[in-house]
């Protein structure tokens, strides 16, 4: 797999990475250790070179996951985890105050079983703690050899731009897709006139723009789309008709509906890197398969026609998460 460059610090990764989170957390069971790491293990042998945890995946389970998983090759691959949530759990609210940050680095580090965190997210903007003492202790974490690169995950175009006055951001994590295009608004420029690459999460609507979820889909109760405005019945059905018309395009060129939205997004930036998640590895390998589609002029001309008719239906997230983003 090619690679690209997450800012201007010279960070280079796989084109598309991998999202880590839903083999232990928020899409209904686990995954076992056994099958997890052998799963992360085959992503390396395809490629992929960009791991992306937290420590509220679980909590810290999906840490412990990916530590071992990478263990063989751990100098071969970029690890990124976050901090942000107090206690580490993503119920108890937000926490970035210094001493709390420093904690969970250290976990990080146990964790995954490493001594450096190549890249090292707040998860979230917290209100109470100014950025620039966050990105004051990051950038003490950098000089002590314990990090290598900060990111922020969520955060607002101010607190971008606040951020960076004091340590160099690397690397926004947001949700963008096919689905979610609100990044485009302001988010995409102030990157680009900083030098900050772009990793969307959910590439691919939470498992909606793979065609494989309609309004009969039924979700474990633990699973997070049950709390989903847009993964309501009445949404995903409004929703289907964009899957239509991108397997549409997608049955023409011979490939799937998700590499089709992962090569959309590989289109729209040469710095941006997806994290699409998955349990299996049939799916692993499609992902995969997206990064060698290559988009022709007149088959973006229908992407964005589509996109210009259909109205994507129901919020991303309810009220409460809403609240925490956008900062």
């Amino acid at each position: 797999m090619q690679t690209r460059t997450l800012g201007t610090g010279g960070l280079e990764v796989s084109t598309l990475g991998f999202g880590c989170m839903g083999l232990s957390h928020g899409y209904g069971n686990p995954v076992d250790t056994r099958s997890g790491v052998a799963l992360l293990r085959e992503a390396f042998e395809l490629g992929v070179t960009f791991f992306d945890t937290a420590e509220t995946y679980g909590p810290f389970t999906n840490e412990e996951l990916v530590g071992e998983a990478v263990a063989p090759f751990r100098d071969q691959i970029v690890l990124a985890t976050k901090f942000g949530f107090a206690s580490g759990d993503a119920t108890k609210g937000m926490d970035s105050r210094p001493e709390r940050i420093r904690l969970a680095v250290d976990g990080s580090l146990r964790r995954l079983r490493t001594d450096r965190i190549d890249l090292l997210y707040q998860h979230r903007v917290d209100p109470n703690v100014p950025i620039e003492d966050v990105a004051g202790v990051v950038k003490e974490l950098i000089a002590a050899g314990k990090v290598k690169h900060f990111g922020l995950s969520e955060a607002g175009p101010q607190t971008i731009c606040r951020a960076h006055a004091v340590q160099p951001v690397t690397a926004l994590q947001s949700e963008y897709s096919l689905w979610w295009r609100e990044p485009e608004e302001e988010i995409l420029p102030t990157l680009e006139e900083l030098g900050i690459g772009f990793v969307p999460f959910s590439p691919l609507g939470k498992g909606f723009l793979t065609g494989t979820i309609d309004e009969m889909t039924t979700f474990a109760k633990d699973d997070f789309r049950t709390i989903v405005p847009r993964f309501a019945a009445e949404a995903r059905k409004a929703n289907q008709r964009l899957v239509t018309e991108l397997s549409a395009i997608a049955a023409q060129k011979g490939v799937t509906a998700a590499q089709i939205a992962l090569a959309w997004l590989l289109t729209r930036r040469p710095w941006i890197v997806p994290i699409p998640g998955t349990t299996k590895s049939h799916r692993l390998k499609e992902n995969v398969g997206a990064a060698s589609v290559e988009l022709s002029p007149e088959e973006l001309g229908r992407i964005a026609e589509v996109l210009a008719n259909v109205q994507v239906q129901g919020e991303r997230y309810p009220a409460d998460l809403a609240a925490r983003v956008g900062k």
